[in-house]
């Protein structure tokens, strides 16, 4: 019995001591409305387990103190207990409706996510060709005409639509405070719709292994007023070098480089791959309209 208390007085401890911690985890810190569903999700669950491991602990103990061994007489025999279908009912249906209801809140996340967010419908979201090689990550604004290599300027309360693909293995495009990862890959373009909500500097990274340089595979992301990310435009048009083939494949070459903006991009020597687009047309006709830039004006 001692032993028990000891482990639940250590648990205890331990949740009191990490609520006190200052840092949050990123996933649980959210600036964009898709990261901000997912963290709602994560809680959610985490909410609904610790209740079922309380629950369960708590009938543990009772189990424990109610039938503990004790002396009996020689002759003593337990009494015959046949099972209760009332009890059987509630173990087995309260299992089967919390699965349930976390399959509707799953399905229903799954869509707000893959959609354009919510709120930012009604203007036309900025599009981002994000690409990996080893080990770097590649950012192509086409409509802008700029190119930035391991750093990403994004404004604010705009929808973002990025187009990932790789020039190498797997990847896995991640920025943990706008919204969930989303697989790179080498002969087709996926889709990922984030929007940030609130300027500051976030993290991203490839959250797939892809080599001894996964562990510095990451890139920054700087958010900012829609003013603020216009102005930063039109200084890189005046300031950064062109663009050119030869550069690009020095940049394809297997190695790390620091942070490096050009002026045009790579998407016009070098498209991005004709494939499935965030769907399954494998390669039609649409999916080789969708992978190419589009241009507003």
């Amino acid at each position: 019995m001692a032993k028990i208390w000891s482990l639940l007085i250590l648990i205890f401890t331990t949740m009191t001591m990490m609520t006190g911690c200052d840092s949050k985890l990123a996933v649980l810190d959210p600036k964009g409305p898709q990261a901000a569903t997912q963290a709602h999700d994560i809680l959610l669950s985490i909410y609904i387990m610790s209740f079922i491991v309380i629950v369960v602990f708590g009938f543990l103990v009772y189990m424990l103190i109610k039938y503990r061994a004790s002396k009996q007489r020689e002759d003593y025999e337990p009494p015959h207990i046949e099972g209760s279908a009332v009890v059987e009912a509630i173990c087995v249906g309260i299992p089967v409706l919390i699965v349930i209801y976390l399959s509707i809140v799953s399905v229903q996340s799954n869509y707000k996510v893959e959609a354009t967010p919510q709120g930012y419908e009604d203007k036309a979201p900025l599009i981002i060709y994000a690409s990996s090689s080893n080990w770097k990550w590649h950012f192509s604004y086409p409509e802008e005409g700029i190119e930035t290599v391991n750093y990403l300027y994004i404004p604010t309360d705009r929808a973002l639509e990025f187009k990932l693909y790789s020039y190498g293995p797997i990847t896995s495009f991640w920025i943990p405070q706008l919204g969930g990862q989303k697989y790179a890959m080498s002969d087709m373009v996926t889709t990922l719709h984030l929007a940030a909500d609130v300027p500051g500097e976030y993290m991203g990274r490839n959250a797939n292994f892809n080599g001894r340089g996964f562990a510095e595979n990451t890139f920054h992301v700087q958010a900012m007023s829609e003013a603020e990310f216009a102005e930063w435009i039109k200084e890189v048009k005046e300031t950064a070098e062109p663009l050119t083939e030869e550069t690009f494949e020095a940049l394809l070459a297997p190695g790390h480089v620091g942070q490096e903006t050009f002026t045009g991009t790579h998407l016009e020597f070098s498209p991005a791959p004709e494939g499935e687009n965030s769907g399954h047309d494998h390669g039609g006709k649409d999916s080789a309209d969708h992978s190419q830039p589009t241009l507003h004006h």
